[in-house]
């Protein structure tokens, strides 16, 4: 069984190396058009290839090849038809067999080649690293001079009947090239070929040794933060360091020269400007020290564009480390149907023109409680083991996505999507959260103030309880006294109308009742008091004796009314006066009992 699968593997193995050689076989490159932009730190190449189908069969791929060890510094690939909408083409990963050390991709033609047919794609890719500075050490007011080392024809697996390259400086201080001729030279421009049946996997060394004073920035790391909050918004954060990775600077830096003279630090980066989204607000710009103020903000139509100064210029092998975040509205991001929730955001976003990114982490935090999280990427990159963050509000932590990827540049700026189920009754935990930690904080609070912590006991203070809660009683049993003497008014005015005796000395006796006991509480509390507080004691003694006057005011009342009133033993003119004399020495009674009552208080 086992020799019979390993047959069938070989056997699969062979044809397909003999497919894929016939495959080479009925291809032939008609030209090919390469241009080679090599005016920023980036090496960008465009190729222009028109294929013929010799073969007998119709082909649906075309084997695109770059050699080593240029092959080892490509950050992006892409390919494309050459029709009116430019319409992408899918590429892949294979390999060739005797040419292992070479890297090859498959591209989809977006319809089948036919026997005898042409047709024309253009393919792109980026190199990262391939420029390298030449001297590898220069002044502070030299110029900036990089080697780049390439390959005069373009490296295919096909023959080509001609190839032509252009090569893209953007300067013209040139201290050498290789010359393959025919060749010419204009400007900032360099041209080689056309070269006529070139056979496949021709390799000639290309050197270009001239003058790039562009940045020289490289995003060594970056690590980009994304929190989503439903409360409506979504903070980015991102933590960078960057190298400047042209000529190192040899020698002092003289800051005074780099401001008085125009030439000085040619390849120093000064600023450099990110490009944020258009709803971006909140931006802040800081690094270990704290807030870095010489950045500007420009809001555009589409965009926001922030110019970021660094401390201090940069210069070749100089290294700086700052913190840029943001903030954008969750509903230009964030979709949801019911508890079902889509994000799409940036894997990576603008950082400088012409980036180069050596290492991306991009960090997702998703509100506590999601859960059946899918991610999907716009391109291969490394997903790693989820995590927790936790923050104010949070019980278990909110789930954190995590993926990474290395050898970016700008062309990788695509959008990720996040889809995942939140259940939107947990939108009530933190407001919950809330309430419950204010009611824990306001009952310790009442349980700290109720306990006593002193070691040993204050004797002053307690006295000072002891008295304030008998005077405190003291005076309930006052205010019921006094009540007591409202209800005998009343009653002196009932009979005064009515003449009922019997009633009155009915209610009379009930409300007399009430005094005595309210007077002998008062007279029990005094005992106490006269232990605690002589003073205090004297003043409620002085009140129990004007009580006793203002008693004795209400007792000739009494007699006033039932005794000579009633029975008609008093004129009205005398009893008018005898009333109005009781009155008054009834009121000033009453004030002189308030006066000290005030003072208990």
């Amino acid at each position: 069984m086992e020799l019979r699968v390993l047959l069938l593997v070989v056997i699969g193995c062979i044809s397909g190396c003999f497919g894929q050689d016939n495959q080479l076989a009925d291809i032939i490159v008609k030209s090919v058009d390469r241009s080679i932009d090599i005016s920023t730190q980036l090496t960008k190449v465009v190729c222009k290839i028109q294929m013929e189908n010799v073969g007998k069969t119709a082909v649906n791929k075309f084997i695109f090849s770059i050699e080593s060890p240029l092959n080892s510094r490509v950050s992006y690939l892409s390919a494309q038809a050459t029709d009116a909408i430019k319409s992408s083409l899918k590429t892949s990963v294979t390999h060739i067999q005797g040419k292992e050390s070479d890297s090859f991709w498959n591209i989809d033609l977006r319809e089948q080649l036919l026997p005898g047919k042409l047709n024309t794609i253009e393919v792109e890719y980026i190199l990262t690293d391939a420029l390298t500075p030449y001297p590898t050490s220069i002044t502070q007011k030299e110029k900036q001079y990089v080697k780049y080392v390439g390959n005069h024809y373009v490296y295919l697996p096909y023959n080509s009947q001609k190839q032509s390259t252009t090569v893209i400086l953007g300067s013209r201080n040139i201290e050498h090239f290789s010359k393959l001729n025919p060749y010419s030279q204009s400007d900032s421009t360099i041209t080689y070929g056309p070269f006529q049946q070139v056979p496949a996997y021709s390799n000639d060394p290309m050197t270009v040794h001239y003058e790039n004073n562009s940045p020289f920035l490289k995003v060594l790391r970056i690590e980009r933060v994304i929190e989503v909050s439903h409360w409506g918004n979504i903070a980015v954060e991102e933590t960078i360091d960057l190298l400047h990775t042209g000529a190192t600077l040899k020698g002092p830096f003289s800051r005074y020269d780099f401001q008085r003279e125009a030439h000085s630090g040619l390849s120093s980066v000064k600023s450099f400007k990110t490009v944020l989204p258009a709803a971006a607000t909140d931006a802040y710009y800081r690094d270990e020290i704290g807030n870095i103020s010489t950045s500007h903000m420009r809001i555009m139509s589409d965009s926001v564009e922030l110019d970021l100064r660094p401390r201090f210029p940069l210069f070749g092998g100089w290294k700086t480390h700052y913190v840029l975040g943001y903030n954008v509205p969750s509903y230009e991001y964030l979709y949801h149907a019911g508890d079902q929730y889509k994000l799409k955001m940036r894997v990576l976003d603008h950082v400088f023109d012409d980036m180069m990114v050596d290492e991306l982490i991009t960090k997702i935090i998703l509100p506590e409680g999601s859960e059946n999280i899918h991610l999907t990427l716009p391109f291969p990159m490394i997903r790693l083991p989820d995590s927790r963050h936790s923050t104010y509000l949070d019980t278990k932590g909110r789930p954190v996505i995590s993926v990474t990827k290395q050898n970016l540049v700008e062309n990788h700026i695509q959008q990720f999507e996040l889809d995942y189920v939140f259940p939107r009754v947990l939108m009530l935990q933190e407001p919950l959260l809330v309430a419950f930690a204010f009611y824990i904080l306001f009952l310790l609070v009442i349980i700290y103030v109720r306990l006593d912590f002193a070691i040993s006991k204050d004797e002053a203070g307690e006295s000072k309880l002891r008295i304030s809660g008998i005077v405190d009683k003291i005076l309930q049993h006052l205010d019921r006294r006094a009540s007591t003497y409202s209800q005998m008014d009343e009653q002196f005015t009932k009979v005064k109308s009515t003449k009922d005796v019997n009633s009155f000395n009915s209610l009379y006796k009930t409300i007399n009742q009430e005094y005595k006991a309210e007077t002998s509480c008062i007279a029990e509390l005094l005992l106490k008091l006269k232990t605690e507080a002589p003073e205090v004691s004297e003043k409620i003694s002085e009140l129990q004796r004007l009580d006793k006057t203002l008693k004795d005011i209400y007792l000739q009342k009494q007699s006033l009314y039932i005794d000579k009133l009633i029975p008609g033993k008093i004129g009205r003119g005398a009893f008018l006066d005898s009333e109005a004399a009781l009155n008054k020495k009834k009121e000033e009674t009453i004030d002189k009992i308030n006066i000290i009552i005030k003072n208990l208080h």
